[in-house]
């Protein structure tokens, strides 16, 4: 979604989804560490006006910001530095709206002031990030709602171009021809897993969303992120359950290992909730 400019330096972009549940049910998997991170990243929040919300994407790409407004279950604002000394200040809202039929929407809204269009760009770029976790989101308050989640994170570097690392991951995964609908499970060299084809991405971005039976009930998301010469294969897994904490106990260090063996790789750190 585009920048809104207001014509005096306040800008803003926002991403939204309609989810099922509760304007009470959304808000624990929207303002809670553990309901985050049960979609999102590992997450830690402080429940408060002054607390602190810290997101952890991965090495060096750790987020924190205080919250300036809480409102629950409908609304909260957290402000952040984390583009740099530089950057502006940018004030993140977050709104759940109770709708007809038992569903609410979610909205997400970045709010920064700068004269300059130096950072746009990168914001247009956040709104499409929040809408492939949304899609997670959505998912996970449709099937997997207020159960105990348990999640860990890795992440493969291949060569350009994508469309090769892709193919590269997904081959020896045993899934380079998943489709729509379809149940598909990995191949006898890859760790195991199967489910049902949830998404999957277009050519130019890479993407597949797997709602999982193996090892446990949960999802799996795999995509592919071009970083100027390299390109990242971020694979993540949230699952659910009482078999959950079991299963990423088990299943974390197979998927190091496949993963380290067929592509240099950064190990994300997992989360447990």
């Amino acid at each position: 979604m585009s920048v809104k400019n207001d014509g005096s330096g306040h800008r803003s972009v926002q991403a939204e989804v309609e989810v099922p549940g509760t304007p009470e049910e959304v808000w624990q998997a929207i303002a809670t560490g553990p309901g985050i991170s049960s979609w999102f990243v590992p997450t830690q929040l402080d429940e408060r006006e002054g607390g602190v919300v810290a997101a952890n994407f991965g090495p060096g790409m750790e987020s924190s910001a205080t919250i300036t407004t809480w409102q629950p279950p409908l609304r909260f604002v957290a402000e952040s530095q984390d583009m740099g000394p530089a950057a502006p200040a940018v004030a993140t809202e977050w709104i759940v709206e109770a709708q007809s039929g038992s569903t609410c929407v979610v909205r997400v809204v970045h709010r920064w002031f700068s004269a300059a269009d130096d950072w746009d760009q990168q914001f247009e770029g956040h709104t499409h990030g929040w809408q492939a976790f949304f899609r997670i989101l959505r998912l996970y308050l449709t099937h997997f709602k207020g159960l105990p989640g348990s999640a860990f994170q890795i992440m493969g570097v291949a060569s350009a171009p994508t469309a090769q690392a892709w193919s590269s991951l997904v081959t020896s995964l045993g899934i380079a021809e998943a489709d729509l609908g379809q149940r598909v499970q990995s191949a006898a060299a890859a760790p195991p897993f199967a489910g049902i084809v949830e998404r999957t991405g277009p050519p130019e971005y890479p993407e597949l969303l797997l709602r999982l039976d193996e090892p446990a009930p949960g999802l799996a998301h795999l995509f592919a992120l071009p970083m100027g010469g390299p390109v990242y294969l971020p694979i993540r897994f949230y699952l659910y359950g009482d078999r959950a904490a079991d299963a990423v106990a088990k299943q974390e260090p197979q998927w190091l290992a496949w993963i380290n063996e067929r592509f240099a790789s950064a190990e994300l750190p997992g989360a447990a909730s």
